[in-house]
């Protein structure tokens, strides 16, 4: 994937930098596979704003993704790479040998007219899907399942992925994008390789409109407000503010909100590096 700079012709231009889209194969999705994305701007069923800064931005259709590769055994043969307005991944368009087509979760280097096949015993290729425990150690994963059959939950977004690192009786250990060392059941599917459009943490808005195309308002230093509104609001010109927190007071920049006796947390070998 590649990045996109721009001859600053105009003052938002000179620091924007846009995705390439060179992988993207075509700009209309599927339509058996599209349906309405309703979005809410922030406000409850009385129209009263229950969420700040939310509101405008472009109409979204939300593709339908298969995250669980339940279809063992069926080869499918990558017809489409395509933008999904709804992630930072790119998606791929795969139609199975009996002509049902679903949408995936492109990996890094599938191409267009490439075989995948999900299975218990199929080999670990790029875009292949199998059970943990059948793969080599030290391979590089996605699409990761934490409870099997239930679908991926981790290592979704563009660019990660996580590496299988050891196998101990049913469960194997995994190293995640975040550093974090955990265990996982060795029946659970991944998938083959590194999620595409790795370069995304390269893009620069460049302009406010950019971010309000996405649906998101001008936001509000919490400084700046009066302390009726906000814990770091008030003060005498800036001498305000304190220690960072939210509104209801809770501590940022390193508090650990995560439950200690939550019942994952046996599975958890190292917490994630600092």
């Amino acid at each position: 994937m590649s990045t996109k700079k721009y001859s600053p012709i105009t003052p938002s231009l000179r620091y924007r930098i846009t995705n390439s889209y060179a992988e993207v194969t075509t700009r209309e999705p599927e339509k058996s596979l599209v349906v309405p994305n309703k979005r809410s701007g922030g406000r409850n069923q009385k129209g009263e704003m229950t969420m700040r800064y939310i509101g405008g931005g472009h109409k979204r259709q939300y593709r339908i993704i298969d995250f669980k590769r339940n279809k063992f055994d069926i080869p499918a043969t990558v017809k489409t790479i395509e933008y999904d307005p709804n992630r930072s991944a790119f998606i791929a368009l795969v139609v199975y040998k009996d002509g049902e087509k679903r949408y995936i979760i492109s990996p890094e280097g599938l191409k267009v007219g490439q075989e995948i096949v999900s299975g218990k015993a199929v080999a670990p290729e790029v875009g292949n899907t199998l059970p943990i425990a059948n793969m080599p150690l030290g391979s590089v994963i996605h699409n990761i399942e934490l409870q099997p059959g239930k679908g991926a939950t981790i290592c979704r977004s563009a660019g990660t992925f996580a590496q299988l690192t050891g196998k101990d009786g049913k469960y194997v250990a995994i190293k995640l994008p975040s550093g974090e060392a955990r265990m996982v059941l060795g029946t659970c599917l991944a998938t083959i390789g590194t999620v595409s459009n790795s370069d995304h943490n390269l893009i620069v808005a460049g302009k406010a409109g950019a971010s309000r195309w996405k649906g998101r308002r001008p936001r509000t230093r919490p400084v700046a407000m009066n302390p009726v509104d906000h814990p770091m609001g008030g003060g005498e010109g800036r001498a305000s503010g304190g220690h960072p927190r939210s509104r209801k007071g809770i501590p940022s920049k390193g508090l650990k909100t995560r439950n200690k006796t939550k019942a994952s947390n046996k599975f958890i070998i190292s917490r994630k590096s600092k």
